[in-house]
């Protein structure tokens, strides 16, 4: 059987820690000895150095393979894609951490509508559950997070469980800033941010450097108005907790019509927690309602982030930056 560069790096490395030898490289060095384990240990390494894997869930992938080549490009490693001794994956540990439900983080779930004419009628757009709370605070996917707690009933979680979960940087939803614009940072006003439609990600450059590396769902190629414009950008603003003029003619056609419904601010929102403004009208970078589907998915024109990959890089950009569309 012929491997991808990656998963060969893995096999390797878990070969090295089988049996007798496991124990003492654990003890030694913080490896982990299962496949699952090293992958999700690489997928937080990178995670944790903003070169996004997409969600965390313990398998290679094509964002996994990405990010290990965008952080070894921005490291001045080979390029090769492989897991090696250039990689300090040791430096993430533990792997897994623990998280206990907090009474206040129960204000943040509740009835979550698909449909706009339901979803207009609401104050905020809540988590559904107290489990995609969790999965998206940790950047997981849901499957993977009952993977690490078995026996556990996620679909009923309340205040006082405690679970086992990826040892990332936790997007903390409460700690978001008061709807409005973020302030302007002249220094990150050179800095660039590159779209690359066709690989679905977002690059951000300071000269020839590479800061960081997210996956995007960019509008689909040759679908007229939905397709995300190629060309040079600029940012006008950073919008936090964004309200979303839902309308019909303007997702399918590119015109707007009467016939709109203006959905309020929260996680479900379809634009997420944070709105990328730029000087093509209608056209953003921005959040999601539905990280799991980032990069998998398409978007109507704009460029859809997880919500906690576009809230860490709102803090590497500021309005007045170039954005340039491939």
């Amino acid at each position: 059987m012929k491997f991808p560069p990656l998963a060969l790096a893995l096999a390797l490395l878990l070969a090295l820690t089988g049996p007798g030898f496991a124990a003492d490289v654990q003890v030694a060095r913080a490896v982990p000895a299962t496949m699952r384990d090293i992958t999700t240990q690489l997928q937080i390494f990178l995670d944790q150095q903003l070169f996004g894997p997409g969600k965390i869930d313990g398998r290679p992938g094509e964002f996994l393979g990405k990010a290990l080549l965008r952080y070894q490009r921005a490291h001045g490693l080979a390029e090769t894609g492989v897991l090696d001794a250039n990689i300090p994956l040791d430096t993430v540990y533990p792997v897994y951490t623990f998280y206990t439900i907090k009474d206040e983080d129960v204000k943040f779930v509740g009835p979550s509508p698909t449909k706009p004419e339901e979803q207009c009628k609401l104050k905020y757009l809540p988590y559904p559950s107290l489990l995609e709370f969790v999965t998206e605070r940790y950047h997981c996917a849901p499957e993977f997070l009952e993977k690490i707690n078995k026996g556990m009933k996620l679909e009923g979680l309340k205040p006082g469980d405690q679970l086992r979960v990826p040892n990332v940087e936790p997007f903390k939803i409460e700690e978001l800033p008061k709807q409005g614009f973020l302030p302007d940072n002249p220094a990150y006003k050179d800095r660039v941010i590159h779209i690359h439609r066709n690989e679905k990600l977002l690059d951000i450059l300071e000269g020839d450097a590479l800061l960081a590396t997210v996956p995007i769902t960019p509008g689909i190629m040759g679908g007229g108005a939905k397709e995300t414009p190629a060309g040079s950008w600029k940012i006008l603003g950073i919008a936090t907790s964004p309200t979303f003029r839902w309308d019909k003619g303007v997702l399918e056609e590119g015109k707007r019509t009467e016939n709109f419904f203006m959905l309020p601010a929260g996680p479900r929102n379809p634009v997420g927690v944070l709105w990328i403004g730029l000087n093509k009208p209608g056209i953003g970078i921005h959040g999601t309602n539905n990280p799991q589907t980032i990069g998998r998915a398409q978007s109507h024109g704009c460029m859809r982030v997880a919500n906690w990959d576009v809230v860490r890089i709102s803090k590497l950009i500021t309005k007045g930056m170039t954005v340039i569309i491939e």
